[in-house]
């Protein structure tokens, strides 16, 4: 049921949803929200998007608020994030 996206293109559409709601440093959003928008694309169970969205909490792309229930877009990291979407994502 996969959709054939590599992992950079669906690292880089989570880090563009966090985008277009504005999520950086301070408001963030629930990990859960991210999974079941990107499972629908993805997979059903989101195993795979989980597994992502650490790669970027590990690389310090994202942030975890919460007890690790959210995350956010790392503001010093603007430029990188930006570039990352562009290059992957096809507006």
């Amino acid at each position: 049921m996969s959709t054939g996206l590599s992992d950079e293109e669906i690292k880089a559409d989570i880090m563009n949803r966090l985008l277009r709601r504005n999520c950086w440093s301070a408001k963030y959003l629930p990990i859960d929200t991210l999974v079941n928008w990107l499972a629908r694309k993805i997979k059903p169970d989101g195993k795979r998007v989980r597994k992502l969205i650490k790669q970027l909490v590990n690389d310090g792309i994202l942030i975890i608020h919460k007890k690790g229930e959210t995350v956010s877009l790392n503001s010093a990291k603007s430029e990188e994030i930006t570039k990352y979407i562009k290059r992957f994502l096809k507006f």
